[in-house]
């Protein structure tokens, strides 16, 4: 009788560790977002505005100051981006946003809210300010960035899927000042970075920048400045292509 208890007790040990197992392989992420519905032209909602975010550095097929406008309406140009998207991913190209391309655009999101290949970390002001005193507040600023960085994502993928350095992207008030920015820089808003791309000429980045929605790129000698101006009441309100 011990015996067989003790043999049950084996066998109940080794399904629970299974259940265990199979639960946590099971699960579902918990930063993915929840996308409930396929999402296609013609539909509307906070979902939408969020794939927009996703898929906004696949704004044009090549160079073009076109952005695409996040405003929650699933339009043809929101189409357009989500085709380029699904064809730098070798998914089918069909502009609808299924389990496919949904779990690819999850793929991109770390669990913070950053993206896959980049950190909040990375673009914080360099005097320790963090998101802190700059022209709007850390919670704006932190979301400018997360917007950010779904252009870079596009900007990676379409270099080869090189890494790409931030020298600059948040800068406080005072620290922006400190280095000679101008008065309203893009960066104090989170809008903006200065980027190296690895692996690739300054020119061959703007080349990337050029169709990734940036309405502000500019030349500098050993990197580039791309940032979304047009795109917010408080940028410049106008394209600036200074290449």
């Amino acid at each position: 009788m011990l015996r067989m208890l003790g043999r049950m007790g084996v066998l109940l040990a080794a399904l629970v560790m299974a259940m265990g197992t199979v639960s946590v392989v099971s699960a579902p992420e918990a930063h993915a977002y929840n996308w409930t519905r396929t999402l296609r032209q013609g539909d509307s909602g906070a979902d939408v505005r969020e794939l927009q975010i996703r898929v906004a550095g696949y704004a044009a097929a090549g160079a073009s100051r076109t952005a695409l406008t996040i405003d929650g309406d699933f339009g043809p140009a929101t189409e357009g981006a989500v085709r380029r998207f699904q064809g730098a991913y070798g998914l089918g190209i069909d502009g609808v946003v299924g389990p496919n391309t949904q779990s690819r655009l999850n793929w991109l999101e770390s669990s913070d809210g950053s993206t896959r290949h980049f950190n909040f970390s990375e673009f914080h002001s360099k005097d320790g300010a963090g998101f802190n005193n700059g022209r709007v507040g850390a919670s704006t600023v932190r979301e400018n960035i997360r917007r950010l960085m779904y252009k870079l994502e596009a900007i990676r993928k379409k270099s080869g899927d090189r890494p790409i350095t931030i020298n600059s992207g948040f800068r406080s008030v005072s620290h922006n000042s400190a280095v000679g920015g101008a008065s309203n820089s893009q960066h104090m808003y989170g809008i903006a970075a200065d980027i190296v791309v690895s692996g690739r000429s300054v020119s061959q980045t703007i080349g990337y920048a050029q169709s990734s929605g940036f309405s502000g790129i500019i030349r500098y000698s050993t990197f580039t400045h791309v940032d979304s101006r047009a795109e917010y009441s408080y940028g410049s309100r106008a394209w600036y292509w200074a290449i």
